[in-house]
């Protein structure tokens, strides 16, 4: 976090800034480079804003907002992101609607926005990208044009959305409007793309970081999958996002862990009944204990801020993709979980499709594929790979991510692997891991026999402890590439398979550890077990169902904790806390000071 500057040094518009995050967000400092992205807003000057999800990248477009005379546009991907973010800004007292196909009230929005009436107005892009819309642009002032979610208009991105690349004209039509760009997730490739598609100059580009500490990262060989994710459960309450591969095994996993944990569990995937899925969605985001098992296709559009863990019940797409899809987690800056599950065959699976990628990008996709198997296989910190993969230069060691708590052993399985390759060579490059290790441990029958395969020299030279080690051999061997699937699901030789059968090269691997009971982690939002933090939770909750949004827009778990360890007794005590603005002091302040003073 950069430090802020003496008060005699800032200028005017952020001393102006600076009051109005007090008065209307109840914070008194910004952090990271906030104050930076602010100033630059402020002067009118284009940015591209790289922040980690949880650093406040919204707050760079709503406190502008009001400030500046005009609206500020904001095009965002997703409808249930606008109407959540919808419900912070008018939470905070900012004047603020979506105009989405979701939206009865269309009209009266148009009308607010043609009058100056509106401080924050959120559109999608294909909306933005159309000949109306930009008639009614042309009839209101514009303060400032922000693209949320950046990436997607890179096709390089994880998340490329075509409308995206329409943006440049809407952008360009209006070019006595600041711009402002904001992404939590872009490689270097992906960094350049935006600042090209959508007109910003190199010196545009604002780097925070992409640290994310309060995250746990660990990765685990996939074994029993419902079993872990429900040991996952038991180890950390509070909301939780469970990412599986296909339709069937998000509604399988839902049911499965709902029975075994008797927890709320939902699924969440494109294929069910629409307003099964918006009812869902819905409840998730309301709930302070909920788990959905989702494809995806759930996320970029929540922007909930108390997730205590995300899981992956399978490899993401790419490190990008799964640094997205991690950052759901602990956005309020609460400890947090990222765990994933893994199996050899996902990869086998990824390689495979590599082939379905247009020719020209093929190289490029097989660079980010052989990246998280280094992130997966790896035995250093975890951290640390992902932050390398984003240009950066972190420590060795961060102390929060499974490798790191307890550094595993490396051991040369390069004979192991050896043995393996030449087993899948031998019996023709057409069989799955199975039988490769049946024939390697000498088990007999009648597959086995009928193909002669206990006449080969590789039957039964595996035995003893070292049988122990061929599943999680063959699982490196097809992370790192040098086993791939045939059209059938068999093995086959890839990679440089070849030189290492040569002692040409060599497979380090973690020492497999025995299964063991872990102890709870609690990242429990009363940490001491405060009554007076239960009671004001439930009088948040309260105010939440009333009011018809979630129970973290009313106030964070951080504010709460604060409000029971300092127990103001006055509004103007309360008014000083962190994350409540005069807005809030207005709405909730009496309800919240009663509760303090009966408890």
């Amino acid at each position: 976090m950069l430090a802020d500057p003496p008060q005699d040094d800032i200028a005017p518009p952020l001393l102006e800034a600076k009051e109005a995050l007090r008065r209307v967000f109840g914070f008194e400092n910004f952090r990271g480079v906030q104050q930076d992205v602010i100033a630059r807003v402020l002067a009118g000057q284009p940015s591209l804003a790289i922040m980690p999800t949880g650093a406040g990248k919204s707050l760079l477009y709503q406190l502008p907002a009001t400030m500046l005379d005009g609206t500020v546009l904001v095009i965002s991907p997703l409808i249930a992101l606008m109407h959540d973010q919808l419900r912070s800004a008018r939470a905070n007292g900012i004047r603020a609607a979506t105009l989405t196909s979701a939206d009865s009230d269309w009209r009266e929005t148009q009308d607010a926005f043609r009058a100056g009436e509106l401080d924050l107005l959120y559109v999608a892009p294909e909306r933005a990208s159309q000949p109306h819309f930009r008639e009614l642009l042309a009839q209101a002032k514009l303060a400032l044009i922000a693209v949320d979610e950046a990436h997607c208009v890179s096709e390089w991105g994880h998340d490329f959305r075509p409308d995206y690349r329409q943006l440049r004209g809407l952008m360009d039509a209006h070019s006595d409007v600041p711009r402002l760009a904001l992404t939590a997730t872009a490689d270097a490739r992906t960094r350049a793309d935006i600042l090209t598609q959508l007109g910003l100059p190199d010196e545009a580009l604002v780097i925070a970081g992409f640290d994310r500490p309060n995250i746990h990262y660990a990765i685990r060989a996939r074994d029993s999958l419902a079993r872990q994710l429900a040991t996952l459960m038991a180890e950390v309450p509070g909301p939780g996002i469970i990412y599986a591969p296909t339709r069937k095994k998000v509604e399988q996993l839902a049911a499965d862990l709902a029975k075994a944990t008797g927890r709320e569990v939902r699924p969440y995937h494109a294929g069910l009944d629409p307003q099964m899925r918006a009812d869902n969605q819905s409840a998730f985001v309301a709930s302070e204990d909920m788990v959905i098992v989702a494809t995806i296709a759930f996320g970029m559009g929540i922007d909930k801020p108390d997730v205590r863990f995300v899981a992956h019940a399978g490899i993401p797409k790419s490190i990008e993709a799964y640094y997205q899809e991690t950052g759901r987690a602990g956005r309020d800056g609460d400890p947090a979980k990222a765990v994933m599950l893994w199996g050899a065959g996902d990869f086998v699976q990824a390689r495979a499709r590599l082939s379905e990628v247009p020719e020209a990008r093929q190289r490029d996709e097989q660079v980010r594929l052989d990246a998280l198997a280094a992130l997966v296989e790896g035995v250093g910190c975890r951290r640390a790979v992902l932050l390398r993969y984003f240009d950066e230069v972190p420590p060795q060691s961060c102390g929060n991510c499974d490798n790191c708590n307890a550094p595993p052993a490396v051991i040369d399985a390069t004979e192991t692997a050896r043995k393996v390759l030449s087993a899948v060579y031998r019996t023709g490059q057409s069989f799955g891991f199975g039988h490769i290790q049946k024939v390697l441990t000498g088990v007999q029958d009648d597959r086995v026999s009928q193909r002669r395969h206990d006449q080969l020299s590789v039957f039964g030279i595996v035995e003893g402890e070292e049988a122990a080690l061929l599943k999680p051999v063959a699982r490196a061997l097809q992370a790192r590439g040098f086993l791939t699937a045939t059209e059938h699901g068999g093995l086959a030789l890839g990679g440089e398979a070849r030189e290492l059968l040569k002692g040409e090269a060599s497979l380090p691997i973690a020492q497999p550890v025995k299964r063991s009971r872990r102890k709870r982690v609690d990242p429990t939002p009363n940490p001491v077990g405060d009554p007076l933090f239960e009671a004001l939770r439930a009088k948040r909750r309260e105010l939440a169902e009333e009011a018809g949004v979630p129970p973290y827009v009313v106030f964070h778990d951080a504010t709460l904790r604060e409000m029971a360890s300092q127990r103001p007794s006055s509004r103007e005590e309360l008014g000083h806390l962190q994350g409540i603005g005069a807005k809030k002091l207005d709405a909730y302040g009496t309800a919240f000071l009663k509760v303090i003073a009966e408890n």
